[in-house]
Formats: structure tokens, C-alpha cells, sequence
């Protein structure tokens, strides 16, 4: 039945009904954090052992991939995927082959699922951003798959990814693999909170407009001048968010201060802007890091005076506070409740990603009351590494 004028007319200027109808650029969530790596093999292990994780997928040699090998990992829903290049023979295998020589392991990709690939890839370049692959479909016996790609900080890109008519493991071209190590009985983590980028001097503004104009993000929190800020070093910081609420990004970028903030020591050995942490949400933060830690994980050390007189400040939580001193964890409350949260170590060898657990009760920020202590727990390990 063909529609007519009239009705074409009432349906464009009807009220939406759903926040996702009156988004101008909907999204579903996080499709997949994307890492370019020297080993992937070796990459896949660790995260399966150390974070938990359980492998679910592959693509390679053995099942016709000849330039890279991918391994795709799962917890809950959040999904990581390690790429490296066997023998690079096209342009995307030269970028991946470069992307680990000049910044070594590190993010290439915030896959975001999305209902519309192509209505989200035509919103985003109409309104200024910069297409690196044009929607495409990608078949297999599990149905279909619509990808597109565009450019953020860096080298970073966001793939939109449009997989509501697929079953399969991940992707077409990806084969279901069993787990390398037998998966915790309890999940370490079950969603990813939010990824944070870290951008040049002078260009946070600029990146939080292009989420603005480009993906229709709002403005969800601002962090600036003594908000985070030591005696040594200071950083500024804005966050970025959907509609929902369901796909968050800080950016970060260094601020003048005596010495060098933890995000120009990350410019420096990245060698670009780039994705410096990934928080990965939790519902037993100290049994997640107990795992975690007995696995190998290391974290950042938080001195005994932090807990002397957290109670005085952050109240009462479900935690009790010599837990938390035992384990290291910190606290931060605010309007809407707490949040328990503690970060990584850097990961590989050169100081650029970490990673955050974080158990939210409430609260939506992101550790405000922290900051002090945090940036002088990474001050400590700049100044071990000679970089401060």
C-alpha cells in the first residue's frame, strides 16, 4: 500500500514516543573494544586467564583469513577483539602492522552496535565526519551483518555495527572456537562502563563537539582546573554520552602543571591521541579483583590514609571499609549514591592502556572524589619508570 502526501507529512512531524525515535544517531550499546596486537594468540590467553574472559570466536589462517589472525572474547556483554598480522598483503593489514610498531598493543576500534548502519554512517558524514569504509553487508549461513566506519581521535575509528538479523559467534568470516582456559564459575565483570580517550593539549573541546555534531552525544560530566589536579600534575576532562546512557567516553586531554601528567607520559609512548582505559562494570568488585589479582593482574597501590577517614566522608557501603583497605578499592559518592571502583596497571610494557573495575550503586559519575588519590598512586609509578 503506497503512502500517501498527507501521511508522509503526519509521520515526520509526529511526537516521538521513545527516546531512541527523537535520537538523531541511535544507538544499542558497545559492539566490541577493538585491539591491534603484537600476539594475539598470546593476548587472548591473558585476558582469558587473567580477566576471565571466554573465548568465543576466531579467524584466520585455518579458516581463511591468510593476513591476521582475531580472537574474540566475551564477559557478559562485553566483547574484546585481538588482531594481529601474520603477513600483511592490503592496506588494512599494513595499518594494523604499523598501528603496533609506532603505539604497540593498543585500541583500534570502539565498535558501537547500532539498529541503522547506513542511516547512522549517512548522519555522521552529513554532519562532519570522516567515513573510512561505506555500509557494506557481510553474509554468512548465520544471516547478515551491515558495517560502516568513521574516524575519531587519532587512530581510532568507530565501526557501526548493524547485527540485528545475525546469529552467529561475531561477525561473518569468524569461525565459534572453545574457550582456551576453562571460564570462572562467577563473571570478573559483565558490561563495559565506559572507554576513555586521551587527546593532544587544546583538543578536548574540539573531540567533545565532533560527539556532539557527528553522533548527537550530550555533555554528561566536566572535570577542569583543581578537579583533577596533584601538586605535580593536572588534567582535564569531559564525558561524552548517548542518549541512554549506554555507550559513555571521557576525553582527556594534559594540563600545565609542574610536572608530566599522566596523560602527556601516554602522548609521549603512544605516540598519538588514543583510548588510555577501558572500565569495565562489575556487581562484586572485591571478588573480581581477589580473581583478578591471583591471576596476575596488577593494580594501582592506594596508601592506608585514604581509608582513615573514608567513613567520615563517603558513608557507609555495602563494602566494609577494611575490605576495601585490604583490597585496595576506592570510593566516591555523590548525589544519586556511591561507587566502588580501582584501576590496572598499564597492561603491556609501555605505559599507555589500563583498564578500571567499577561497581556502581546509583551514582552515574566517574570517581570525582578520587581523582587525589588516584593521579598520586599514578604519579608513584611515573616517577618508578623515570617519567614524571
Amino acid at each position: 500500500m503506497t503512502e500517501t502526501t498527507q501521511e508522509t507529512q503526519d509521520r515526520a512531524t509526529a511526537t516521538p514516543t521513545t527516546a531512541r525515535e527523537a535520537d538523531p544517531f541511535p544507538v544499542k550499546g558497545m559492539d566490541a573494544v577493538v585491539f591491534a596486537v603484537g600476539n594475539a594468540k598470546q593476548a587472548a590467553h591473558y585476558y582469558s586467564t587473567a580477566f576471565g574472559m571466554k573465548l568465543v570466536a576466531y579467524a584466520g589462517p585455518e579458516n581463511g583469513t591468510r593476513e591476521t589472525a582475531s580472537y574474540v572474547l566475551t564477559n557478559g556483554s562485553a566483547r574484546f577483539v585481538f588482531t594481529s598480522v601474520i603477513r600483511p598483503a592490503t592496506d588494512h593489514g599494513r595499518f594494523l602492522a604499523d598501528h603496533v610498531t609506532a603505539h604497540g598493543d593498543g585500541v583500534v576500534d570502539l565498535a558501537i552496535e547500532v539498529p541503522d548502519a547506513r542511516a547512522a554512517y549517512a548522519y555522521a558524514v552529513e554532519h562532519g565526519a570522516t567515513g573510512l569504509t561505506e555500509p557494506h553487508e557481510l553474509k554468512d549461513e548465520h544471516g547478515v551483518v551491515v558495517l560502516a566506519a568513521i574516524a575519531t581521535y587519532g587512530k581510532t575509528r568507530h565501526t557501526l555495527v548493524e547485527r540485528g538479523a545475525y546469529t552467529g559467534p561475531y561477525l561473518p568470516g569468524y569461525a565459534a572456537a572453545s574457550p582456551m582456559v576453562e571460564p570462572p564459575a562467577k563473571r570478573t565483570f559483565q558490561a563495559i562502563d565506559h572507554c576513555v580517550g586521551n587527546v593532544e593539549l587544546g583538543k578536548m573541546n574540539e573531540w567533545v563537539a565532533f560527539y556532539n555534531k557527528v553522533m548527537g552525544f550530550t555533555n554528561m560530566k566536566e572535570f577542569v582546573g583543581d578537579d583533577i589536579a596533584t601538586e605535580y600534575s593536572a588534567l582535564m576532562s569531559k564525558v561524552v554520552a548517548d542518549g541512554t546512557l549506554k555507550v559513555k567516553f571521557p576525553i582527556n586531554e594534559p594540563a600545565i602543571a609542574k610536572k608530566k601528567s599522566q596523560i602527556d607520559e601516554y602522548l609521549e609512548f603512544y605516540g598519538s591521541a588514543g583510548v588510555q582505559h577501558i572500565a569495565l562494570a562489575t556487581n562484586d568488585i572485591v571478588a573480581s579483583v581477589k580473581a583478578m589479582r591471583a591471576a596476575g593482574v596488577q593494580f594501582l597501590d592506594t596508601p592506608d590514609s585514604y581509608y582513615d577517614t573514608l567513613g567520615d566522608w563517603a558513608g557507609e557501603t555495602r563494602v566494609p571499609v577494611e575490605t576495601l583497605r585490604e583490597q585496595k578499592i576506592l570510593v566516591d559518592r555523590d548525589e544519586d549514591g556511591y561507587l566502588l571502583q580501582i584501576f590496572t596497571k598499564p597492561v603491556q610494557d609501555r605505559p599507555t592502556v589500563f583498564f578500571e573495575m567499577i561497581e556502581r550503586h546509583g551514582s552515574m559519575g566517574f570517581g570525582k572524589g578520587n581523582f587525589k588519590a588516584l593521579f598520586e598512586a599514578i604519579e608513584r609509578e611515573q616517577e618508578k619508570r623515570g617519567n614524571l
